[in-house]
């Protein structure tokens, strides 16, 4: 591997794409440090702490660690991404149902730009009400008077703008999906805090080395699983008749169908929080949904079968976005394939969605347990240590995409890569 990263290194335009995205990366982490306009940090801390303890720290917690601590400081990076993920699940929603998104999404880049522009449109306009949500959440912190209030709610929108520029140049430019890469660089900033309140847990007493030594075998046992869980796949074996085309004998082989455990990698995690914390941000604006949303926040039963269910509703959903049956089934015919057992067309289609649906299944019940593990583990250390499995999954699985494409790069230059 070090060796691969040295071949990597040397190549020219390939150092450039890294550069290029850690630099992009660390824009983002000085900007995370700049607070909004007009905001005592001083009392920023104590109404973060207050709306913690009412809240329980679960949805506020979580929403923080993706924007890498931006809101606990009320930086002009709070929103981070999540108004763009909102944003993409809306349009990704709607091109179901709007015929016209729909004809966009099949034509090929040039409709896929364009719905791109509607999904940037969408982020801003939500950009400014979740930035109107946190001045209100935090309004004791900043200045009185309403220019200072709307102040605030500019240079947060902002700065929500900026990151998703940043995330799209660096998909572009750089190495990696930018998107999740800023979420990614938000949340392993915030390691060596937890390795630090860990550390000082034991030395005060509040707990033993054996809970340490515990808390690190177990997230060595999270990584080893999302790996295998990342990485696993089943292969649906597939069979090409003998063609003669002229003097040329073509096909006879036997290939496989690569169907993953976890189709939808990271994705259906990150959904879920951010439609959770959409209510929070609408109560701002309704003041009657307030107590609904604080109760709903407080209850820990009601707040994590809502928060599974989403993800499992995300982990079908996206799957079925990015993997159809039927267009599979289709394509293997025109070519003359077959699954072994199996005749072409519905049949095939009909078992590629059972074997799909089976192993979705799995994935988003694997996806729930780590997604709930931070609140255990939260509940058990009073909140001390707050990097969970939801961390832990994103971290890895962004690192897998990553190392994927330098990989790919690499494979295309001729040389050994990562994967073997």
């Amino acid at each position: 591997m070090l060796a691969a990263l040295v071949n990597a290194w040397r190549v020219p335009d390939l150092r450039k794409k890294i550069l290029y995205s850690a630099f992009l990366l660390f824009v983002y982490r000085l900007g995370a440090f700049i607070p909004a306009p007009g905001v005592d940090m001083a009392k920023v801390a104590e109404v973060f702490q207050a709306v913690m303890g009412e809240t329980g720290g679960g949805l506020l917690g979580l929403v923080d660690m993706f924007s890498g601590g931006s809101i606990q400081r009320l930086s002009v990076f709070a929103v981070n991404v999540g108004s763009y993920i909102t944003a993409s699940i809306v349009i990704e929603l709607l091109t179901v149902v709007i015929p016209s998104l729909e004809e966009l999404s099949k034509e090929g880049p040039e409709g896929r730009k364009k719905i791109s522009q509607y999904t940037r449109y969408l982020a801003v306009a939500l950009a400014v009400l979740q930035s109107y949500g946190y001045s209100a959440m935090f309004r004791e912190a900043i200045r009185p008077g309403a220019v200072w209030t709307l102040l605030v709610i500019v240079s947060m929108t902002a700065g929500a703008s900026f990151v998703i520029w940043l995330g799209e140049k660096i998909s572009e430019k750089g190495i990696g999906n930018g998107i999740s890469l800023i979420i990614f660089a938000g949340i392993v900033t915030q390691l060596p805090g937890n390795v630090k309140n860990v550390i000082s847990l034991v030395k005060s007493g509040g707990t033993g080395w054996v809970f340490a030594i515990v808390y690190v075998l177990m997230s060595l046992a999270l990584v080893i699983g999302v790996v295998a869980i990342s990485e696993g796949q089943r292969r649906v074996p597939v069979q090409y008749p003998k063609r003669v085309v002229g003097r040329r004998v073509y096909g006879g082989q036997s290939t496989h169908i690569p169907i993953k455990v976890n189709q939808a990698g990271v994705i259906p995690v990150i959904f879920a929080s951010s439609v959770l914390a959409f209510p929070g941000t609408l109560a701002q604006f309704i003041p009657g949904m307030a107590p609904g949303v604080r109760a709903f926040m407080n209850n820990v039963w009601a707040y994590n079968i809502v928060y599974v269910a989403l993800i499992i509703l995300f982990s079908y959903f996206y799957t079925g976005i990015t993997f159809n049956p039927v267009e599979v089934a289709d394509n293997m015919r025109k070519y003359g394939g077959f699954i072994p057992g199996f005749r072409p067309g519905r049949p095939t289609a009909e078992y590629l969605d059972r074997v799909l649906t089976r192993l979705t299944f799995v994935g988003a019940i694997f996806l729930a347990i780590i997604a709930l593990l931070p609140n255990i583990t939260g509940r058990l250390t009073s909140n001390t240590v707050t990097f969970g499995g939801t961390g832990l999954l994103i971290v890895v699985g962004v690192a897998l995409d990553t190392m994927k494409q330098i990989e790919a790069q690499l494979i295309m230059r001729q040389y050994e890569g990562f994967l073997k």
